[in-house]
């Protein structure tokens, strides 16, 4: 079985209400983004990956270029990010990824969220230990050996390459998501990725069912209301 990691392309909003806060994620992500690398895409590799990626998910260009053009002003809100840890219902890890400019509000929206659904926040580093911080690559392909061999020659440490269903799928630790990219690009032309991210990818799975999988979904969904959380990583396996 492959490593388990989330595919945000397989849960995108459905309602006007869902997507305007699908939008709101964006635009503060991608301000932080370019803030603190430079609006210009092609000198800036993460702004570059996360406007693809608003682009795919339907994120419209008038949100985009707002949050580019706020960057450039210099003015604008400061943000921080922030993240908590702890254990959501049936014992399953849990990692809250924030961008805020409040982080008292934050922790507090946050906590309230575990509180209510069986879950317990925990300090920094109690689960994340257990998280492979990777880049993910996935695309159209299916010579493993390929792809591994343009990897090596860019000299990029690959965690890991899966190939399943004519997709290929790559690990590598999250510093070289860079190069890692780079050399997929030019060795691959036209290359159209369908995951290009940094994501928290789980070491082992931790099984529920019944109450706590109704439990586990009440929390990633209360989670998800809260306008600080940009992301929200688990290593649930719903039975």
């Amino acid at each position: 079985m492959g490593r388990a990691f989330q595919n945000r392309k397989e849960s995108m909003a459905k309602t006007a209400d869902a997507k305007t806060k699908v939008y709101s994620k964006y635009g503060r992500e991608i301000y932080v983004c370019a803030k603190q690398g430079g609006s210009d895409p092609s000198a800036n590799l993460s702004l570059r990956s996360l406007m693809d990626r608003a682009k795919k998910d339907q994120v419209p260009s008038h949100v985009i270029e707002k949050a580019l053009d706020k960057a450039n002003g210099g003015a604008g809100e400061d943000f921080s990010a922030a993240r908590y840890e702890g254990f959501g219902p049936g014992n399953v890890m849990v990692i809250v990824d924030c961008l805020t400019d409040n982080p008292n509000r934050t922790i507090g929206d946050v906590r309230t969220c575990f509180n209510k659904t069986k879950s317990k926040l925990g300090t920094s580093g109690t689960v994340s230990h257990m998280f492979d911080h990777s880049a993910i690559f996935v695309f159209d392909g299916n010579d493993e050996e390929q792809v591994l061999d343009a990897l090596m020659m860019a000299d990029v440490d690959v965690t890991d390459i899966e190939s399943a269903d004519g997709k290929i799928t790559v690990f590598a630790p999250n510093t070289e998501y860079g190069k890692a990219r780079n050399a997929l690009s030019e060795a691959f032309e036209g290359i159209d990725f369908d995951v290009d991210e940094i994501q928290f990818v789980p070491q082992t799975m931790t099984e529920i069912a019944g109450d706590d999988v109704e439990m586990l979904e009440k929390l990633l969904d209360m989670l998800n209301d809260v306008d600080d959380v940009q992301r929200v990583y688990h290593n649930a396996e719903i039975q």
